[in-house]
């Protein structure tokens, strides 16, 4: 059985990813049960969602069943603004700051040593984004292990904010507002006619489909 303060501390972590990436109308229900379970329920639940094993140890098989895997694939709804080959940024729904950004590797990753570097340029990347977007005095890029899943926070700074300062819940109209400032946007590609397409296009101009004054005598 999970001992008693390990207990609170899985509740804790529990209750902070709901606060994070639950839609609005489940997050209530979804907490209270979390809160409401004994140890005994707390591991059979953890079990069951493949967490741990029966023996209490981390699970390998976390990936099928991990809330930030679930984001990656789209089972859990997000606010996307930007991804690369290896990992995606998120927006916090409950940020500490103005575009508090979550980046997640799209690989299940338990370690920040194997953070891939693509997943640091995507923070990097973003950070700029943010700094350009509304000016913090600076951005804080710092790993988290949460359910065994590294993540990457980029956490605006604009008085004295850290990533223990309280959250604060967004509304979904401001999340729509941010992922349109700082999604990436593919410029558009110009393609320049061929001398081929130049040609055809005047041998299409012909005395039909083209109006010519009268020539005066």
């Amino acid at each position: 059985m999970i001992p008693p303060e390990q207990s609170k501390k899985v509740k804790e972590q529990l209750i902070q990813q709901i606060e994070s990436t639950f839609p609005e109308d489940k997050k209530a229900a979804a907490i209270k049960q979390i809160q409401e379970m004994n140890e005994t329920q707390l591991e059979e639940f953890l079990i069951k969602n493949n967490l741990i094993k029966s023996d209490g140890t981390p699970t390998q098989e976390t990936p099928q069943k991990c809330i930030f895997c679930s984001i990656v694939f789209g089972d859990i709804p997000s606010t996307k603004i930007d991804e690369n080959e290896k990992a995606i940024a998120i927006l916090e729904i409950n940020p500490i700051s103005k575009a508090h950004t979550i980046i997640i590797p799209k690989e299940h990753i338990e370690t920040a040593e194997k953070i891939p570097k693509e997943a640091y340029e995507l923070a990097e990347q973003t950070a700029q984004k943010i700094t350009s977007k509304f000016n913090p005095k600076d951005v804080q890029i710092s790993t988290a292990n949460l359910f065994g899943h590294e993540i990457i926070n980029v956490l605006p700074i604009y008085t004295n904010e850290t990533l223990e300062s309280p959250k604060n819940q967004s509304k979904p109209e401001e999340l729509q507002e941010l992922q349109k400032i700082l999604s990436k946007q593919s410029p558009e590609i110009k393609i320049e006619e061929t001398p081929e397409e130049k040609i055809q296009d005047i041998k299409e101009i012909n005395e039909k489909n083209t109006w010519l004054p009268k020539r005066i005598p």
